[in-house]
């Protein structure tokens, strides 16, 4: 089996646009939260969530080509090319069919489609424009990428829920593991704060109504958490074999070591501790490394009740003897949930503490609930030596994933 890096990074999210600026964001423990101003949420029982504001694709795409794609669609594209140029990869004729791009997203298109549907009903089906399948459906992301650079491996997407863009780097590294590929775009994009995507999340009681004050409504953990908030935004990684990186002398921010998967088999949105656990042993397992080892862990951490508790129980049952001495965050305090995205951008923010050597803070975390009683790194952040980072998502269904992020240079 062969090795596996990250070479490249790209960011799209509501505390920047670019990996730079969302990385000091985190680190500094800015919120991105704030009130809705997409549509006129003022009849919604929610009207907070995490935009992406400031957003430009004018550079990848003209404005006439940017209208036929929905937004999630321009999200994922601006992040996969920050990634593939953040990595100096250069498609030639020798590498283009070995190179590909798996990009995933849980709900993909949906303003467009709400859009599609109101021209639909006010005139009439003639009016419905060509581009609209092409232009929301979730493999576009990879499909617009491999246009753009000319990758002729694989072209996939995964559609997972919240673990669509954890899913995706771990199947792309299993991918370039087993020799199917030697580099892949990887990551998770979303754009779903919308009339339906708010309003469906608020139907289900999902989402916080703390409107009054927006930018401490997500607080993963605390006591007095009500619901996550709604963000959107995308995070791609260019992985490719150790091989690669090294015949190319590529900078290397990490290595993908271990990659797990379970199914809850238990409730369609409420999550189970005992799937969690086993989806961490099987990310070790394949690591081949002790709990022990783990210094820091990127929580799914939603700011809901049962979600965090369960998880802390997952956490604790897995890293049981080794429990005091790790980390754990949920930048989701930040940035919100980005749903099928929150695998993208969170495995960017781990890699980014295994290269940095430091935690990102939960903020807002104010009032301890005593049935999370662990190290969330609370509202400041901490400089640690980060030789091997987890990171945790689970989604509606009860799919869940973990990876294992190593420092390079460690050996195992």
């Amino acid at each position: 089996m062969r090795r596996v890096v990250v070479t490249g990074l790209g960011v799209v999210s509501p505390i920047g646009n670019n990996v730079k600026s969302a990385w000091q964001a985190a680190v500094s423990g800015k919120s991105g939260i704030r009130r809705i101003t997409k549509f006129d949420a003022g009849s919604y029982p929610v009207n907070i969530a995490g935009e992406v504001s400031d957003f430009d694709l004018g550079s990848l795409f003209s404005p006439k080509e940017s209208r036929n794609m929905d937004t999630f669609i321009h999200f994922g594209l601006a992040a996969g090319a920050e990634a593939f140029k953040d990595s100096g990869f250069e498609i030639c004729e020798k590498t283009q069919f070995r190179v590909g791009a798996m990009i995933g997203s849980g709900i993909g298109g949906l303003p467009l489609i709400e859009k599609t549907y109101e021209t639909l009903s006010e005139k009439g089906p003639k009016r419905i424009s060509p581009f609209f399948v092409p232009g929301s459906i979730i493999n576009m992301i990879s499909g617009h990428l491999s246009i753009k650079y000319g990758l002729k491996g694989p072209n996939l997407a995964t559609v997972t829920a919240c673990t669509s863009g954890l899913h995706a780097i771990g199947l792309a590294y299993r991918l370039i593991q087993t020799g199917d590929a030697d580099a892949m775009l990887a990551g998770g994009s979303e754009s779903t704060v919308s009339p339906l995507g708010i309003g469906g999340f608020a139907a289900a009681r999902a989402l916080s109504t703390r409107e009054c004050e927006p930018e401490v409504a997500s607080r993963p953990f605390d006591k007095l958490r009500d619901g996550f908030v709604l963000g959107e935004g995308a995070g791609v990684l260019f992985l490719e074999s150790y091989e690669s990186a090294v015949k190319r002398n590529a900078r290397v921010y990490a290595e993908i070591i271990g990659f797990g998967m379970s199914g809850d088999a238990f409730h369609m949105t409420a999550p189970d501790s005992e799937g969690a656990t086993r989806c961490m042993e099987a990310a070790l397992t394949d690591a081949k490394i002790n709990s022990s080892d783990i210094g820091y862990i990127n929580a799914h951490g939603t700011s809901t009740q049962v979600g965090d508790k369960n998880e802390t129980v997952a956490i604790s049952q897995t890293f049981m003897t080794s429990i005091s001495d790790l980390l754990i965050s949920s930048t989701k305090s930040m940035t919100g949930h980005l749903l099928g995205g929150a695998g993208g951008l969170e495995s960017v923010f781990t890699v980014l503490s295994v290269f940095n050597d430091v935690v990102p803070p939960t903020i807002n975390l104010e009032f301890p609930d005593e049935e999370c009683n662990l190290d969330y790194c609370a509202n400041d952040a901490r400089d640690k030596k980060i030789n091997f980072a987890l990171k945790n998502n689970f989604g509606f269904g009860g799919t869940n994933g973990s990876l294992i992020f190593k420092k390079i240079g460690v050996n195992l």
